[in-house]
């Protein structure tokens, strides 16, 4: 069954034609992955598709409930706790249904009402509370007013996955979010019932959950089916497919133009259709445009062994100790992947190599001819009102790169801005064009030190490959900060791991960390205690389970109240002074009532979809 249609789609912002023409359908079950350059229209294509943006031509025929996640998206209500709530509106409308049938003994709304409840359960408010955990949203009570982008993102997607919608269409669903965090919406997202529409740069994500890509090229939709790296591949046939045609075009006018221009008296009547097919071979000639990126971060320095080091570095913040006697080395070559939850002190490690903050304890120095660049999380150091040229060049019309001067338009072109986007207004770019913008100034810059903090946001695919090889042909030493799993695995040589109450671990991949983090899991779970089992009041048996499991799903919300008191108990204890000891004891306390309360509710989920 066909779910939404939509066709012969356009769609300008000012004078720049973004979508020229797309066709995009999505059938019942499909897993289309939307990929495509940054500032081809993707972004837009979704809203559009989603009734929140009109075409300027084009239809789009929708059939069924749509649930989306914007980049940057509204949320409803004062608290977080408003906002998840709001995105169940539609089981209270079944419950009211179901009640509604039952008192006007109207046994079709009863049976349809009841058949849909069965399907997703009658009781679902703790899905709200366990999928907020699940992404490391806020707690309920916090304001919306008040939240980060990237916290209004985590509630956003909560709320989209709530929804319960037949179509769910994201987009960028992995900003933000910590590569434990991708690994469960990877999961979540692959039992996902319904069809989905999925703009994402985290590849292991595409590759797992997508069936078809769909690729915005030239403002048109081009269809590839199979997984991301059948994409690849199919790509790759299809464009020296598309050159082979090209270059037998090209020699075919060739001889056409020959022909014409030696015998300009042939041009009478008699010869005007072979004129007209010269001019319609010449519009027929595919537009291949070369759209390969071209980064090279390579500065030919001579540095020592040493381009930076922190020893015995110790930092608190807020009475929290994030950072604890941190010994760190980089030197040439040097890629390392920085990887913790949110505010575990990542950001604030970069904020004191770059000297915005001074460490408690400890030293950090950098070696004699170190020059630092950064790529922070909110792209700033583009001015909003300037141009792509201005912003480039500083309004000249050469740059130096790699002591060789480059004319600005030349320069730009290297990172796939075009002649139409050098007077555009910074202001106006989309978020992986401002990326693009900022990698061609951090290559002016000549660095030997790279900060790069959430560099694959906002980039496209092919970008990001880009960027990878560059690292990898690095002469310097770069500090990353990043969730993208398949970055971390291609472009950096280890990584550094923030695991709580100052710890910060070395680890040789990221594989190696998972392994470790599973120890450290199983080893909790083997010491846990067992939950304390309050009883609640019992209710009649359902159908489906057991009088015993009927039992044990009336005392859930007990027991996990009981449990989830117990963790705001050692949260907040863990807030307050202590000896290095004590907190080490508190912390694995709080992360053995973690896991316990996570058992909890998947023992709730598996009772609730059974009765």
């Amino acid at each position: 069954m066909e779910l939404l249609a939509g066709s012969g789609i356009e769609k300008a912002w000012g004078d720049r034609l973004i979508l020229r023409g797309a066709d995009l359908s999505v059938s019942t079950a499909d897993r289309v992955g939307l990929v495509g350059a940054n500032g081809c229209g993707k972004s837009t294509l979704l809203r559009i598709l989603a009734g929140l943006d009109e075409p300027d031509h084009g239809t789009v025929a929708r059939r069924t409930a749509i649930g989306m996640l914007e980049q940057d998206p509204v949320l409803p209500g004062v608290t977080v706790g408003d906002a998840a709530d709001d995105a169940l509106a539609w089981h209270r409308d079944l419950l009211a249904q179901y009640e509604a049938g039952i008192e006007a003994d109207d046994h079709v709304m009863t049976a349809n009402a009841q058949s849909l409840l069965d399907l997703h359960g009658w009781e679902i408010a703790h899905r709200a509370d366990a999928i907020l955990d699940k992404l490391r949203a806020p707690p309920r009570e916090a304001l919306i007013a008040v939240l980060s982008g990237g916290e209004r993102r985590r509630v956003a997607l909560a709320r989209a996955l709530l929804g319960s919608p037949d179509l769910l269409l994201l987009d960028e669903p992995t900003n933000h979010l910590d590569a434990d965090v991708c690994e469960w919406l990877q999961d979540h997202l692959s039992g996902f019932r319904g069809a989905l529409v999925l703009v994402t740069h985290d590849r292991y994500l595409l590759e797992a959950v997508a069936t078809r890509i769909v690729e915005v090229e030239d403002g048109i939709c081009v269809n590839y089916e199979g997984s991301y790296g059948d994409y690849l591949i199919q790509r790759a046939e299809r464009q020296a497919l598309s050159r082979r045609d090209r270059d037998t075009s090209l020699a075919l006018i060739a001889r056409e133009a020959a022909w014409a221009a030696k015998s300009p008296a042939a041009r009478s009547t008699k010869q005007k259709a072979r004129l007209q097919r010269l001019d319609a071979l010449k519009d027929s000639v595919p537009q291949v445009r070369d759209l390969s990126m071209s980064l090279d971060l390579s500065t030919g320095d001579k540095l020592g062994r040493t381009i930076f080091e922190a020893r015995g570095v110790t930092k608190s913040l807020g009475g929290r100790l994030l950072i604890d006697k941190l010994d760190l080395d980089l030197g040439p070559g040097t890629r390392l992947a920085v990887v913790g939850p949110n505010g575990a002190g990542k950001s604030t490690l970069l904020n004191m190599i770059i000297g915005n903050i001074l460490p408690d304890k400890g030293t950090l120095t950098r070696g004699p001819r170190v020059k630092l660049a950064v790529l922070d999380q909110g792209r700033t150091g583009l001015p909003s009102n300037c141009t792509v040229r201005e912003a480039a060049a500083g309004g000249n019309d050469q740059v130096i790169v790699n002591d060789k001067p480059v004319h600005v338009a030349s320069f730009l072109e290297r990172f796939l801005f075009t002649r139409e986007h050098f007077d555009q207004r910074v202001e106006a770019l989309s978020g992986g064009e401002r990326a693009r913008l900022l990698l061609a100034r951090l290559l002016l810059q000549g660095a030997n030190l790279l900060l790069l903090d959430e560099p694959t946001n906002d980039l496209d695919l092919s970008t990001l490959r880009v960027l990878e090889e560059a690292l990898l042909s690095y002469d310097g030493a770069a500090l990353v900060v990043t969730h993208d799993r398949a970055f971390v695995d291609r472009a950096c040589t280890g990584l550094i791991a923030f695991e709580g109450n100052g710890k910060i671990v070395a680890y040789a991949s990221r594989s190696q960390w998972i392994a470790a983090q599973k120890r450290a899991a199983a080893e909790a779970a083997s010491i846990r205690p067992a939950p304390t089992r309050a009883v609640a009041a019992p209710k009649a048996p359902r159908k489906g389970l057991s009088f015993k499991e009927q039992r044990e799903l009336d005392s859930l919300p007990a027991q996990i109240e009981v449990a989830e008191g117990r963790r705001a108990e050692l949260e907040q204890l863990l807030g307050t002074p202590m000896d290095g000891r004590k907190a080490a004891e508190v912390a694995r306390d709080l992360d053995a009532i973690g896991h316990a309360i996570e058992a909890l509710y998947k023992v709730w989920h598996d009772l609730d979809e059974r009765r």
